[in-house]
């Protein structure tokens, strides 16, 4: 992948900027490594069990008329898993001590899997193939244009659901 090495100084910007950070891990939705920081932990297993964590909260945000998976939090004994949705195809999960502060972890989280899904995005375009030209003959900038965002309204679960209701996707 392209973006791996942008992804990793994201990653390891994060660590340096929330020092209760013992673990990032960016990886795809189907639970593959795009890249990590999380030393003493296997990060295979991890991206294998965000990705299955990641099915059952998208299709629980799903159910209850929440509209699109954002963020899960788990906090365990010894200190919390954070996984924020970043991009199209790719997570980021934080591995973090007990008393990190839960409110900046989740705006740094919030940051950098917005920055991460941007690179992993646009090295999932597809590569323009290069134009032939005869000698002489002035070029023309392609250029790229943006996803076209359209928004569907959804019927609520329930009446106090009516503000979630909105979902996004992108063509």
């Amino acid at each position: 992948m392209d973006a791996e090495p942008e992804v990793l100084k994201e990653l390891r910007r994060l660590r340096a900027r929330i020092p209760q950070l013992t673990g990032a891990l960016a990886a795809s939705v189907d639970g593959l490594v795009l890249a990590q920081d999380a030393p003493g932990v296997e990060p295979e297993g991890i991206a294998a069990l965000t990705a299955a964590a990641l099915g059952v909260a998208m299709r629980l945000s799903d159910a209850t008329g929440q509209g699109d998976f954002r963020e899960l939090l788990v906090r365990g004994v010894h200190g919390h898993v954070a996984t924020y949705a970043a991009g199209r195809s790719a997570v980021l999960t934080l591995l973090a001590q007990d008393r990190v502060n839960v409110g900046r972890l989740h705006l740094e989280g919030r940051r950098a899997s917005t920055r991460i899904g941007e690179l992993v995005d646009e090295a999932a375009l597809p590569t323009e193939p290069a134009p032939s030209r005869a000698i002489g003959t002035p070029t023309k900038t392609a250029a790229r244009s943006a996803p076209t965002r359209t928004r569907t309204t959804r019927t609520p679960a329930s009446p106090r659901s009516a503000a979630n209701a909105r979902t996004t996707t992108e063509s």
